[in-house]
């Protein structure tokens, strides 16, 4: 049953993204109409080919789940929050901008939504760019209800309602019911194959931790492959927040011999101590560093193939690219829900790695030899 169900959302995935795809075409035509006069149709294509693929990656400020042949959007508005300086705290609904068409005037300030950013403008919606196409004006302080926040929101009280229900059953049958039967395995794999070995005893205190922050990324990455453009997981503010926590979190939790391994190393030469301490030091950022760009490039990675083969179908227009293209991405697509799984089980299993690290408590060869000379 749950192989028939990933191969019907692959499909309709493929075939979704593809009539977006084809959908979004005319509108990027006509937005670079007077650019493109002189450039072959390919070309055009091309070029139309990659911004729809960045419209993909980026978040936006309303949740749009397709265009229509005439231009409507089918989703709906979510909240804009912003501070300006001269103006400040504004809130009102997406709505307002129309998708960056229409500026929004508050108190005698106008505001314009360009390349899903927020910018202060006059009443006729200026918005100068330099010779890289980067808006110069004034950006406000943005704090919106964004398709990534409300995915997050989403996924964060869908975790609440699916293991606060399976609790409430073990409190009656230690038997797993309903959704219990589904997850139980995957906690259990957790604790037992991530947290278990790789902490040693005192992996209880960090189990809690390991266990939200695998379900979060998995369900993220699951969202991600619906063809709704849900790019969470492939946003680097993200992956950047998700590897803050595990930072923090064994910054505070190690023990004096995590400290003096990085400041002093036992059982080495006074000299190597030295050479060692701003090695040891660098390493401390480099591995949270590692976490949020594993995270952040794989995921966005299997966003731009998947994209970039349905787009290899509008370029070359013909039957063969017309059969092959589709069948290589639902089979890419399928490869990205093993992904999905695979990052979410490497980002908890190297944060497991780093809380052993951090809380280890025997010593090495040379230090047992160091510490009997001191005695």
């Amino acid at each position: 049953m749950l192989k028939r169900v990933i191969l019907l959302v692959g499909f309709l995935t493929t075939f979704s993204l593809s009539y977006a795809q084809h959908e979004a075409a005319p509108a990027a035509e006509n937005a670079n109409a007077p650019a493109t006069e002189q450039l072959t149709e390919q070309q055009k294509t091309q070029i139309e080919n990659k911004e729809y693929i960045d419209h993909h990656l980026l978040d936006a400020h309303s949740f749009d789940i397709m265009v229509t042949k005439s231009g409507k959007h089918i989703g709906f508005s979510l909240p804009v929050i912003f501070y300006d300086k001269d103006n400040g705290v504004q809130a009102f609904m997406s709505s307002e901008f129309h998708h960056g068409e229409s500026v929004v005037n508050r108190n005698g300030h106008y505001y314009k939504l360009f390349h899903e950013k927020i910018y202060k403008t006059d009443a006729a919606g200026t918005i100068n760019v330099n010779d890289h196409g980067h808006a110069t004006n004034e950006k406000v302080l943005d704090f919106s209800i964004t398709k990534s926040v409300f995915m997050i929101l989403f996924t964060a009280l869908l975790m609440i309602w699916i293991f606060g229900s399976m609790a409430k059953n073990y409190r009656k049958s230690p038997i797993p019911t309903g959704a219990g039967k589904i997850f139980e395995p995957l906690v259990i794999f957790v604790r037992d194959e991530i947290a278990k070995p790789n902490i040693g005893p005192k992996y209880k205190k960090y189990v809690s931790y390991l266990l939200t922050v695998f379900f979060f990324i998995l369900f993220l990455n699951l969202f991600g492959l619906m063809p709704f453009g849900i790019n969470v997981t492939g946003n680097i503010a993200i992956t950047v927040a998700l590897a803050l926590l595990t930072f923090v979190l064994t910054q505070f939790t190690a023990n004096g011999n995590y400290w003096k391994h990085i400041f002093w190393m036992p059982g080495v030469p006074v000299p190597m101590k030295i050479i060692m301490m701003p090695i040891e030091l660098l390493g401390v950022f480099i591995k949270p560093f590692a976490l949020l760009i594993r995270l952040f490039a794989n995921m966005s990675a299997g966003h731009i193939v998947i994209m970039s083969l349905i787009a290899l179908i509008y370029y070359f227009k013909n039957v063969i690219a017309g059969v092959a293209f589709p069948f290589l991405t639902f089979v890419i697509y399928l490869l990205e829900v093993l992904v999905a799984f695979l990052q979410a089980y490497i980002f908890t299993m190297l944060s497991a790695v780093y809380f052993g690290m951090a809380n280890e408590e025997h010593g090495h060869e040379g230090e047992e030899g160091e510490e009997t000379a001191h005695a």
